[in-house]
């Protein structure tokens, strides 16, 4: 099956969100979605999460799933606002609960922040399959970007989240608390084992040196000839090599201070005061 996907760019996270709908029904899911925030002032708003909501509204969609790829570090979700607006089944693996038990030491978030995922409508392990109208999908475990990756493989398109990028961009950072760039390299190899002709579906795109325009639809096939990283057999000593080289260079993510506060809890903003005022913790020295 071939469904219809329907991409929405962020220009602010370079984030692709997607809306994956049946090809000739009206079930969808919704995959990655963004609530915008201005770090500065401290400010949301939700005109990214709007457009999707607009889309899947004006094409009349019954949405059965908001899924998250991960707990993304970059942007912060908007599953609970679309799923009030529209419904749906906020889903992410099962490993989340390593993500909540990591950062809720972090945060020091005590003992009133429940470490099981329960913050989630469904918890997907390895394996695992799930309806969308007549649309199968399909969930791999792909771990070393976070502990919790998955990849949905939904007939012909596989979304990645962070996993891999486009491939003159290469792969995911590996050196969160729980990533690994060996893990990761195998996780690769169970998306590059999917048929060549597979549709993948990145979760960010940032341009690579010498491309002039965002993408983030490519093939198992071109992944696997052409991805600078991992591509034409590339070992996993030398990925391994590479990748933690590059890492040891990069400065964390401008939003992931508030980004995994928020995405630990499926969206949610931390619990408000008496005053009803929500606040957002800054670390010291912990990341």
């Amino acid at each position: 099956m071939t469904p219809f996907v329907k991409a929405f760019f962020d220009p602010a996270t370079f984030t692709v969100s997607y809306v994956v709908r049946e090809p000739h029904g009206k079930a969808c899911a919704i995959i990655d979605s963004v609530l915008d925030f201005d770090h500065a002032s401290g400010r949301t708003n939700t005109e990214s999460a709007d457009k999707i909501i607009a889309y899947v509204q004006a094409e009349e969609l019954n949405v059965e799933w908001i899924l998250e790829s991960h707990v993304h570090a970059d942007h912060l979700s908007a599953a609970p606002y679309i799923q009030e607006k529209v419904g749906g089944k906020i889903g992410i693996g099962d490993h989340i609960t390593i993500v909540q038990d990591t950062f809720g030491k972090v945060f020091n978030e005590g003992t009133e922040f429940q470490r099981d995922g329960s913050q989630f409508d469904s918890l997907f392990k390895e394996g695992d399959s799930f309806m969308i109208g007549q649309m199968r999908g399909d969930v791999l475990h792909t771990p070393g970007h976070t502990p919790a990756c998955l990849t949905y493989v939904i007939g012909d398109a596989a979304f990645v989240g962070d996993t891999l990028f486009m491939p003159d961009f290469g792969t995911a950072r590996c050196d969160f608390p729980g990533g690994s760039s060996e893990t990761l390299y195998n996780s690769i190899q169970k998306i590059l084992a999917l048929p060549d002709e597979t549709r993948i579906f990145v979760g960010h795109d940032y341009k690579a040196p010498g491309r002039d325009e965002y993408a983030w639809e490519t093939t198992v096939g071109e992944q696997k000839a052409l991805n600078i990283h991992v591509g034409a057999g590339k070992s996993i000593e030398d990925f391994v090599s590479m990748r933690d080289a590059r890492d040891a260079t990069l400065a964390m993510p401008r939003l992931i201070l508030p980004s995994l506060q928020v995405n630990m809890r499926a969206g949610q903003m931390p619990p408000a005061d008496e005053q009803g005022d929500v606040f957002l913790k800054i670390p010291v020295n912990k990341l």
